[in-house]
């Protein structure tokens, strides 16, 4: 297999990653990105600004040698911090100690690290050449430089495309070899604004957490930037009474925020130009099935599972896809083994992040509003003391471990009839019927105590 070129279609941050640990093994890697090198352009915004870092993600960063570089880029978010429509504010912690918690880091440091990181491992890395399409019979590419209107074929042993939610490579397999793909949009899309720091330059709200303003139907959250801003998210459906729709002019964007969002209002620099100014992007997932082709293509990453980021691991997933393709090369002699292979362990995650994430949205701008949810927390975070390495949240899994998503998913819906039936006739976390919980801890989660002990190997 070392023989062989691999060809990477997408230079974000999946590709770059990946890049890192192909060229260390000592394969010889192309990258090509459509995009010019951000290190020397600037690139205008069109994804998210910010990202959610969590366990999967920096120990994939770690076993490329990188986290360290990123490390000193990141900002700390132990909790959520939930605003309502009066201005209160209540803390919510992820859990029970110090080691719940994940990060906020901006995309494009991240990308240009991890850029960095791929050219000092040996890849070669070209940009502004888009891939108009592939074919898979005779393994070329055709690709497009947008800068010169050039166009040219050129073959590949082996394509891995990394190329994210729009993934040409994936649309090849799609028309070529039929594979099953659904694209499933939410009726909600979002648009990203900016809380500019204070004169002094601090932040203009908890620098520690994620911000939170639930509304039900709709929300706004907000991730801290080290330079003192924050990006704020408003998640909106695209249509209806409350909607991008009925947002058209100043007048209705400023009582909209004046109504919803009181206490952000007068920390946005122009709102009104930022709302009508900035894209409205759009909310999905996409679940397609098989992943490969033969030994000559293979879709990692958004390109084959993109998520909606309501649980903040679309980035975390598809670096945990490298991690594992990785460890698989240990294994396998050629990569029509390989691709299935992965593809076998897993599509089996991916759906269960998906559902979750979408799970996740329900909760984020609806359910934190609720006493019983708060309730439920208590219950969880008092069963984990009581039974640690048995009884772990569903949402800790996810999030700070590397539990499986599926087996993260099993354990979850399992854990959440005990809740039900232990908080459904009490109002207190001290009420909570003790022998009761131990109970149904061993009798439900005993057969699944070993899978909750090991992280992702």
């Amino acid at each position: 297999m070392k023989d062989k070129e691999i060809t990477l279609v997408g230079g974000g941050l999946a590709g770059c990653l990946l890049a890192v640990f192909l060229a260390r093994r000592g394969f010889p890697v192309r990258v090509f990105e459509r995009l010019p090198d951000m290190r020397k352009h600037p690139i205008p915004a069109g994804r998210s600004i910010n990202l959610s870092l969590s366990a999967r993600g920096i120990h994939a960063l770690k076993e490329a040698g990188l986290y360290g570089e990123v490390e000193r880029h990141l900002v700390a978010m132990p909790g959520r911090m939930i605003h309502d429509r009066e201005g209160n504010l209540l803390y919510q912690p992820y859990g029970r100690d110090e080691s719940a918690v994940h990060y906020s880091v901006e995309r494009a440091v991240l990308n240009k690290i991890l850029l960095d990181g791929a050219e000092a491992a040996g890849a070669q890395l070209f940009f502004g050449e888009k891939c108009e399409g592939l074919d898979f019979s005779d393994r070329f590419l055709q690709l497009y430089r947008e800068a010169d209107g050039y166009r040219r074929t050129l073959p590949f042993e082996t394509v891995i495309g990394t190329d994210g939610a729009g993934s040409a490579v994936r649309r090849a397999m799609i028309v070529q070899k039929g594979i099953d793909c659904r694209d499933e949009h939410l009726p909600h899309g979002y648009k990203e604004l900016v809380i500019p720091p204070k004169p002094d330059g601090g932040f203009a709200l908890e620098k520690n957490a994620l911000h939170i303003w639930p509304r039900g139907g709709f929300m706004l959250i907000a991730l801290p930037n080290r330079d003192g801003s924050f990006t704020a998210t408003l998640f909106l459906p695209h249509s209806g009474p409350e909607s991008f729709r009925t947002l058209m002019d100043e007048q209705a964007i400023l009582r909209f925020f004046a109504t919803e969002f009181p206490d952000v209002l007068p920390l946005m620099a122009d709102p009104v130009h930022d709302f009508l100014n900035r894209p409205t992007g759009t909310l999905g997932t996409i679940r397609c099935f098989p992943w490969h082709v033969a030994d000559k293509a293979l879709i990692l990453g958004d390109a084959a599972h993109a998520v909606v980021p309501f649980h903040g691991q679309g980035m975390n997933c598809a670096f945990e896809d490298c991690v594992v393709l990785d460890r698989l090369l240990d294994e396998h002699e050629d990569f029509e083994s390989l691709y299935r292979d992965f593809e076998a362990r897993r599509k089996p995650n991916a759906e269960a992040i998906a559902d979750m994430a979408l799970e996740n949205y329900v909760e984020m701008r609806d359910a934190v509003r609720d006493p019983k949810f708060h309730l439920r927390k208590h219950i969880e975070w008092l069963l984990e003391e009581r039974h640690p390495g048995r009884f772990i949240p569903r949402y800790a899994m996810v999030m700070f471990h590397r539990i499986p998503y599926a087996v993260a998913q099993k354990r979850g819906d399992i854990q959440a009839e005990i809740i039900d039936r232990l908080s459904e006739s009490i109002n207190r976390v001290d009420d909570v019927d003790l022998d009761l919980a131990d109970r149904l801890v061993a009798e439900s989660l005993e057969p699944l105590a070993s899978q909750a002990a090991y992280d992702l190997r």
